[in-house]
Parts: C-alpha cells; structure tokens; sequence
C-alpha cells in the first residue's frame, strides 16, 4: 500500500450508546491528515471513541500527532479514546513514541467496546 494511497473512513454507531467508532483503511500521513481530523471533530462528539487501525499499515508523524492531539482532546472534554486492531508496524511506532503507555490499545474492537 503505497503511503499516497487514500485514507478510508467509516464511522459507525458502537453497541453502546455513545460511543461512535472509525475504521480507518490506507495510510494516516500528513497527506490525509485534514479528512482525519474532519471525520474525528466531526458532529457531536461521543463520549467514547474507537480508533481501529487494523487496516493502516503506515502512519507517519503527522498521523501520530492527529491521534495524539484528538486522545487530549477528548481528555480535556471529559471523553474517551481507545485504539484498538492496530497493524504490527503502526504498534511499533506507538511504541517507539510510549504512545501505547497513555492510548489506551485494544487487539479489536470488541474488546475496546467491553471496555466501555
């Protein structure tokens, strides 16, 4: 998947009231970043979000720092963020980062939605 490739965004209702989920498919690079941040402020916000990222095998600094600003967004409104289904080598860049330490990381969206 080549890092200009589009970013696909589905957003769907959770199981549980007030939690919204996105699946997102392509890379997250700043080339997508404004359709990300779109489809993340969008509407009203929910109290819970899910990120899945199981379907994003590239994730640059500016994708990062999307998902890190949205996460103290959603801190400071009193809201949740959980990333769930995150691909190998985007989890290796959480991890690089010690984002994994303060996203909460869920291996799928079941498990996030349990956590709700």
């Amino acid at each position: 998947m080549p890092k200009d490739d589009p970013l696909q965004i589905d957003i769907e209702e959770g199981r549980n009231p007030g939690t919204r989920i996105l699946r997102l498919t392509g890379p997250v690079t700043l080339a997508n970043l404004f359709a990300l941040q779109d489809a993340l402020r969008g509407g009203q916000q929910a109290p819970v979000t899910i990120l899945e990222l199981c379907g994003v095998l590239y994730m640059d600094s500016a994708g990062m720092g999307a998902v890190i600003n949205y996460f103290t967004h959603c801190q400071r409104n009193g809201n949740r963020l959980l990333v769930a289904g995150v691909s190998p080598r985007v989890r290796e860049l959480f991890k690089m980062t010690r984002v994994d330490t303060i996203i909460p990381m869920l291996e799928t969206v079941d498990e996030a939605e349990a956590q709700v």
